[in-house]
């Protein structure tokens, strides 16, 4: 099978298969499919679809033109054709707005963060509502959160407006983590704070340390960040 990757070309909508339904409401489609007939039967946006068998293709992204070709009684559809692999596909979701941009909350810059946080934040379906970006930003950017699990439940904890449940399911919209694994010794002010009195006071014995048995949080927290034992 000769592959035509990048190549724009004319295919019949039947060679087509499209798994993923259009979430549009049809005065859309319809008006899209008047938009095609208007300008001769051709649509200006192309397809984006990979090739499987020699006659036969599937939809990568922008299905929504496929959806206003098929209303408007077109036999092809304009396609460009593209590679099967799985950054080609995601780009071009993204690209044709049917993706939202995930970031690695491991790895983010704080500028990043901000950006994606003030779009959740300002977006007109599904926004989340009651978050100041300024104060989120600063506290997920200062949190230990490379070692965060995938959960990101540990951004509940930063009382910076994002609860459990529907906020949490928001934030994980856009944001997803791949965690470090905890270093052997924890010196990090930052982290350290994030563990129980108990699970400090074990770290504590297995470092050598003496006379922390009746420490406080704070206390055991400044030993512990400490490169002695």
């Amino acid at each position: 099978m000769k592959q035509e990757i990048g190549k724009l070309l004319h295919i019949y909508l039947d060679e087509i298969i499209t798994e993923d339904p259009i979430e549009t409401h049809e005065f859309l489609i319809d008006g899209a499919a008047k938009a095609i007939n208007e300008a001769g039967g051709r649509n200006w946006i192309p397809l984006i679809v990979k090739q499987t068998e020699a006659e036969e293709f599937k939809v990568v992204a922008n299905g929504f033109i496929f959806a206003a070709a098929e209303e408007a009684g077109n036999e092809k559809v304009w396609c460009i054709i593209a590679d099967g692999s799985e950054e080609t596909q995601q780009s071009a979701k993204i690209l044709a707005q049917e993706k939202t941009p995930s970031i690695n909350l491991a790895k983010a810059s704080r500028d990043e963060i901000k950006m994606a946080i003030d779009y959740l934040t300002r977006r007109s379906v599904n926004p989340l509502k009651g978050v100041k970006t300024a104060t989120a930003t600063e506290r997920i950017d200062s949190a230990p959160r490379k070692y965060w699990k995938e959960s990101l439940m540990d951004v509940t904890k930063l009382k910076c407006g994002i609860t459990r449940g529907a906020k949490l399911k928001i934030f994980k919209e856009v944001f997803y983590t791949t965690p470090e694994p905890l270093p052997d010794v924890i010196t990090d002010v930052a982290l350290l704070n994030t563990f129980t009195t108990s699970d400090l006071k074990k770290m504590a014995k297995k470092r050598g340390f003496s006379g922390y048995s009746k420490f406080k949080k704070s206390d055991l927290v400044k030993l512990l960040s400490t490169d002695e034992s």
